[in-house]
């Protein structure tokens, strides 16, 4: 079987837990007990952090986690028993590069609002560009929560909270960022992300995320059940926001676009392709107002303009990047049918690899 032969015929593992907070954690941390294990020694190995270390540093983020996410504690615990690891190892997970200061990603995200689409419905999506050694770990996540909202994500190694989609229409999908305020004490995306998939509408959403304190910066492609969009981009300093406008859409990739952080001291620290990969999403994107669908949108991110480094993003031989290395490549494409509790997930490049599709198994 040719190497491009298996690509094809890889897809991530489905994992589905239901019931109580612990419950969830238990089944979940016992189906996905090997890539956690991998994940956590992964961790290690890159942050070049002992077990012990690991441990104490994930402890420094309990009183705000307690604060902040407690719900989500007995998760933590039950994924930490069900995986057959400690707790403290657990609580990295959720942490991932704020051990350290640092993060590794490149994507390019969208969401487009029913006016830009065929069947006046929103949707929502993006690329996940990180080193290919993450596919390793990553799975599609299904929960049934007891008292929760039902949520189909993809995430990895044990993480609760990542790219994902609700009962009621919300979907978040997410950019990392180049500069912005220095780092501080506060707490990793993660732990928002599930948060946010815990939410009903995006009132709610902006409400939690103006409390909520983070260590780095991130960006937010969000929209609701109810048709609305919205883009956050959410540093140390607070949340910014990007309204769709006349376009009907938003699209953005690893670069600021909201002011005071959209500046050239910042833009010289983000991706140099972040700005060409944007440009590219938001002229395909344009091409097409009014008719987008869902093969439209497959199409957009398999584009290969600025190949290797473009919206479909390859490794090559050129420099790496002190953000994403020359490895780096687009892991997984996602897009989201709110409307419909659709999830589409191609296993690594959309050009190679067909969308699988997940589904909810109720609506709000």
């Amino acid at each position: 079987m040719s190497r491009l032969q298996q690509q094809n015929n890889f897809r991530y593992p489905l994992i589905e837990a239901s019931g109580s907070p612990r419950e969830l954690g238990r089944q979940h941390g016992e189906q996905a007990r090997l890539k956690i294990a991998g994940f956590v020694g992964w961790m290690c190995e890159s942050f070049k952090l002992t077990e012990q270390e690991l441990a104490r540093r994930a402890r420094t983020f309990k009183p705000l986690l307690t604060r902040h996410c407690a719900e989500l504690l007995d998760e933590i615990a039950g994924l930490a028993e069900g995986a057959g690891i400690k707790l403290e190892a657990a609580m990295a997970c959720q942490l991932r590069g704020e051990l350290i200061g640092h993060s590794a990603e490149a994507c390019t995200t969208f969401v487009l609002g029913s006016d830009v689409t065929a069947n006046d419905e929103v949707l929502i999506g993006q690329t996940s560009d990180m080193s290919d050694e993450m596919r390793d770990f990553a799975y599609v996540l299904h929960l049934h929560p007891d008292d929760r909202p039902e949520v189909i994500m993809w995430t990895f190694g044990g993480m609760l909270g990542y790219h994902g989609l609700n009962e009621h229409g919300v979907a978040h999908f997410a950019n990392s960022l180049g500069g912005g305020p220095r780092w501080q004490p506060g707490l990793s995306h993660y732990p928002l992300k599930r948060q946010i998939l815990e939410q009903q509408n995006l009132g709610e959403v902006r409400n939690l995320m103006r409390g909520y304190p983070v260590c780095s910066s991130g960006n937010y492609v969000l929209c609701d059940g109810a048709g609305s969009i919205l883009d956050v981009e959410l540093t140390a300093d607070g949340p910014a926001e990007i309204t769709a406008g006349d376009d009907g859409f938003i699209a953005h990739s690893n670069h600021f676009l909201c002011g005071p952080h959209a500046c050239p001291d910042n833009d010289a620290v983000s991706l140099p392709d972040s700005f060409p990969r944007l440009d590219r999403m938001r002229s395909l994107i344009s091409q097409q107002a009014g008719s987008h669908t869902l093969r439209t949108v497959k199409s957009i991110l398999a584009d290969h303009d600025g190949h290797p480094v473009s919206i479909c993003r390859h490794p090559h031989d050129g420099a790496g990047d002190a953000i994403l290395p020359n490895s780096g490549r687009t892991v997984a494409a996602i897009i989201a049918e709110p409307n419909q509790g659709k999830f589409h997930i191609a296993s690594g490049n959309p050009c190679e690899t067909p969308f699988i599709e997940y589904r909810l198994s109720r609506l709000a």
